[in-house]
């Protein structure tokens, strides 16, 4: 018993990783001609291109979804520079690699305005030291929380094979809320996390993936959800995970920081003027009415923990009743994206009785040759039949999908004479025609019952337009395959690569 318990410790740890593939920065910064990059003539421009919506703001929720990662990058920078009190950040995943390095570095600016920043991220998927971690959380203005640590950051490898042993539930359970809070009037929340990969900026595999902008109104329920999470017990204070003698404040790691932003190789100078531009991309989005202002906006989000636990590996959470509501109530389509799609019976039941009642099912989830998760892929290969005979129609992504040549808007597409491999992390979903709903919710066990999910669900029909435009072309051939009982394109990838993901299959589906 001991022996598979180690066994399916060991596992966990690649399940719980296997989101995203590590991809740090190199530890030395070789210094090259630097750009002016310190703001000396800084003027906060947040009032200014706020005014023209003061009185929306107060009444209404306005609402522009994110597709391309380059502008919904763009867009967190500029919001983190002009911030004007707080600004407060939830993550599964926050990377040291460059995009994660350049945000931090405009953390540590905005804080040294005098800004208060809460910063809260998921323990499983830290990739930084905690002496880094720790370093950043000296900065008077800025807090960092761990939630639920005791796996990863300041663990060996036998503290985390023995967390998992001896409460292989609790440490299977992770936050993955994704939320970017201003001023508690702006919101950016959906499927990105901070990492190269989701802002078009990997040289070798990129997320199609979908943010919503919000302002208004329903940023305070998202705020709510934050201050919710920030006092639970599960959310715990880095420092306390350190010894005293590991917290050094360092003042030359902050300018080590800033240099390495502002070096022009790692930033480069036509993003940078992006950024100082956005304020008329903003203008041009409120001109073309394609920021959308409506009435009623809901946030959901499970509470810390998603449940009492007393379900064991089960037990859903608010965010996974609301979705199935939303099936249940489903009259005509639901267009869905999942990157991964781990069905059990109770799911395929919902879409069985969906398509019973003359409901047309789309899926579009990643194949095995665009997946970056071979664990959750092999769930979904083997119950794939299953769900097909509910009348579910399935296609998955192709890993040179055409439309990646004109989403992908990062600078780093204009510099390379290459297309990354384009790979689906959107969790979208819009049905009837109206109803919209973004977040961070796989289709797959894990959301469902462990990981704590948020949604943002809506109706409007301009939005539900634009949004399966889109979907419509993902659908297309030259996007993806169409998945039947006589077909998948499985063979697509190599044999060593099949192989892998066939001994995936001992894996319990109930953590996938």
């Amino acid at each position: 018993m001991r022996t598979f318990l180690f066994y399916i410790s060991c596992i966990s740890i690649i399940v719980l990783s296997s989101c995203k593939e590590e991809n740090k920065v190199e530890n030395t910064i070789a210094l090259v001609d630097a750009i002016d990059c310190n703001d000396t003539n800084f003027i906060n421009q947040m009032d200014t291109v706020l005014k023209p919506i003061d009185s929306l703001l107060k009444h209404k929720t306005g609402v522009y979804v994110m597709e391309d990662g380059g502008n919904s990058m763009i867009s967190r920078a500029w919001f983190t520079k002009h911030a004007q009190k707080t600004i407060d950040i939830q993550y599964f995943i926050f990377s040291t690699d460059n995009v994660g390095l350049i945000a931090c570095d405009f953390l540590v600016k905005a804080a040294d305005r005098g800004l208060k920043i809460r910063i809260l991220v998921d323990d499983i998927m830290v990739d930084a030291s905690l002496q880094e971690v720790l370093t950043l959380d000296t900065h008077p203005n800025i807090s960092i929380k761990i939630y639920n640590p005791g796996i990863n950051l300041g663990k060996n490898i036998f503290n985390k094979l023995s967390n998992l042993a001896t409460d292989f539930r609790d440490s299977n359970q992770r936050m993955h809320n994704k939320t970017f809070i201003v001023d508690d009037k702006i919101v950016i929340t959906g499927g990105r996390n901070i990492a190269d990969e989701y802002f078009d900026y990997d040289h070798d595999y990129n997320f199609r993936d979908r943010d919503v902008l919000l302002l208004g109104k329903a940023s305070k329920s998202v705020s709510n959800s934050f201050d919710e999470f920030w006092a639970h017990d599960l959310s715990v204070p880095v420092i306390s995970l350190s010894k005293e003698e590991e917290i050094i404040s360092n003042e030359n790691t902050f300018n080590a920081l800033n240099n390495y932003a502002c070096n022009a190789d790692n930033f480069w100078p036509q993003v940078r003027q992006k950024v100082e531009n956005y304020p008329l991309y903003f203008q041009s989005l409120l001109e073309s009415n394609k920021i959308e202002w409506l009435d009623t906006v809901n946030f959901i989000s499970d509470i810390p923990g998603k449940n009492d636990g007393t379900g064991g590996m089960s037990g859903g959470g608010l965010t996974t009743s609301t979705l199935i509501k939303l099936v249940n109530e489903a009259q005509s389509t639901i267009e869905i994206q999942s990157p991964y799609l781990v069905t059990s019976e109770l799911s395929r039941n919902l879409f069985q009785a969906a398509t019973n009642r003359g409901v047309e099912v789309r899926i579009l989830t990643n194949s095995l040759a665009s997946t970056d998760n071979i664990e959750a892929f092999s769930g979904y290969q083997s119950d794939r039949v299953k769900l097909l005979e509910t009348g579910v129609k399935i296609f998955e992504y192709k890993p040179d999908a055409q439309i990646r040549k004109h989403i992908m808007s990062g600078a780093i597409q204009q510099k390379i004479d290459f297309t990354p491999i384009f790979g689906l992390h959107a969790k979208s979903m819009v049905i009837d025609n109206k109803t919209v709903v973004i977040g961070t919710f796989n289709l797959d066990p894990r959301s469902a019952n462990l990981n704590t999910e948020c949604l943002t669900i809506f109706d409007s029909e301009n939005v539900a337009k634009t949004m399966l435009l889109l979907m419509e072309e993902e659908f297309l051939p030259e996007n993806s395959w169409e998945t039947t009982k006589d077909f998948n394109p499985d063979k697509q990838v190599t044999k060593m690569k099949r192989f892998k993901t066939w001994t995936r299959k001992i894996l319990p589906k109930n953590i996938l």
